[in-house]
């Protein structure tokens, strides 16, 4: 396991001008790098170093010789990235394009300590005293240790951005005892807990809305490459917001999981999600809803919570989970209520009322191999009572007096 830490130091101009030439000679470095990779069919790091080092130890002759090195590392790390996106039709270009460098450094590049970071550079090692964050800390006093590769890059104004990596061994085996299925959904994520279904409600619909009137209204006859607009667009922050309410709910439901030792279980979503949904949608705001809700990332928040806690998750085929009985495997009939997608169906062989989110929950947990029994839906179905999500646990939410499960 590994988690990166980000430091952004402002050093004098002395120290900011040899880290320059270090950077201006690595990027010459990494790109001979990357077209020898390209020249020569290969992503191997070893049969790039083998390919360019002796003549690019020439050329840079006071350049630190495992910067090389690194450089061809990270030769190797951007053309398999290009391989993958190019499989997959999404590169753009002809080959990798070198734009943005973000130096690697090795256990001979740096030296670490809580008062300085000694960096090697082209004449003699620099000294850079950061001032440490919070996660830092709580990293550094929780057992993580400190890996021996680091990097940084440069930014405007003499500031150099540090990233410090941190390493941790893995934990010991999860033996988990059951299930926590989760749906996602455009405006709310439900969450069955201890067989009991819930709804936590994200609030994204209003967002995305509010912030595409205001989006419209500062931008309706006006250029957007004017500055005014530019500057009030930029304090529009909605993917700030949208990004704080995943973090929250990955937070919640991972706690929660790791605290009753279960399994998550999502949807496997397709790739590409929000174009194959809007593909049949002629509303345009529902479209734009849509693809702004951001159904994957939601996922991945919660996945890259689950890694950092050992939680297991398991991904399932999410087609059907809300139109077929958990408990007689027929159809549910869902009524016509006025909307787009009618919340509350019945099933055609035990004519009890399921509400669609509850049913797609209990379809998740099956299909991971939950076997426990499933309640049969009441004769009378109740829409669920809608609550914020929020930094405790699930079950507290659920115990408390204005938060109840949801009844199916």
């Amino acid at each position: 396991m590994e988690r990166t830490v980000k430091l952004r130091v402002k050093v004098d101009y002395k120290t900011y001008s040899a880290l320059k030439e270090v950077e201006k000679e690595y990027r010459e470095v990494l790109e001979e790098a990357i077209n020898y990779g390209l020249s020569n069919k290969t992503t191997s790091f070893t049969r790039i170093k083998a390919g360019v080092y002796k003549t690019e130890r020439e050329k840079h002759k006071d350049l630190p010789s495992h910067y090389i090195y690194t450089a061809c590392e990270d030769a190797s790390e951007r053309l398999d990235s290009f391989e993958k996106l190019k499989k997959r039709g999404r590169s753009y270009t002809e080959k990798p394009s070198v734009r943005r460098v973000t130096i690697h450094l090795d256990d001979h590049l740096w030296k670490f300590n809580l008062d300085r970071i000694s960096i090697s550079t082209k004449r003699s090692r620099i000294l850079i005293s950061p001032t440490f964050p919070k996660i830092f800390w709580r990293y550094y006093n929780k057992g993580w240790r400190i890996a021996s590769e680091a990097r940084f890059k440069l930014l405007k104004g003499n500031v150099v951005e540090f990233y410090v990596i941190f390493k941790r061994d893995e934990p010991k085996p999860y033996e988990p005892k059951g299930f926590i299925s989760v749906d996602l959904n455009e405006n709310s994520v439900s969450v069955l807990v201890d067989g009991k279904p819930m709804l936590l409600e994200t609030n994204t619909k209003r967002i995305t809305l509010g912030y595409e009137y205001r989006r419209k209204a500062i931008t309706t006859g006006k250029s957007t490459k004017d500055r005014e607009v530019r500057r009030k667009l930029k304090r529009l922050r909605e993917r700030n917001k949208k990004v704080d309410i995943r973090r929250k709910l990955a937070k919640l439901i991972v706690k929660e999981a790791f605290e009753s030792r279960s399994v998550i279980v999502l949807e496997d979503l397709p790739r590409r999600t929000p174009e194959h949904m809007i593909k049949d949608v002629k509303d345009s705001q529902l479209r734009l809803r849509i693809y702004r809700a951001a159904f994957s990332s939601m996922k991945n928040a919660i996945i890259e919570k689950a890694r950092e806690f050992g939680v297991p998750v398991v991904l399932v085929n999410p087609s059907h989970t809300s139109t077929v009985c958990p408990v007689h495997g027929t159809k549910i009939v869902y009524q016509l209520d006025g909307g787009d997608a009618p919340r509350v169906g019945v099933c055609e062989k035990g004519k009890e009322k399921w509400h669609r989110d509850v049913v797609a929950l209990y379809n998740l947990a099956r299909r991971a191999g939950d076997v426990s029994p499933v309640p049969l839906g009441s004769k009378e179905s109740h829409d669920p009572p809608k609550r914020w999500l929020r930094a405790k646990s699930l079950h507290s939410i659920m115990n408390d007096h204005k938060m109840i499960e949801m009844k199916v």
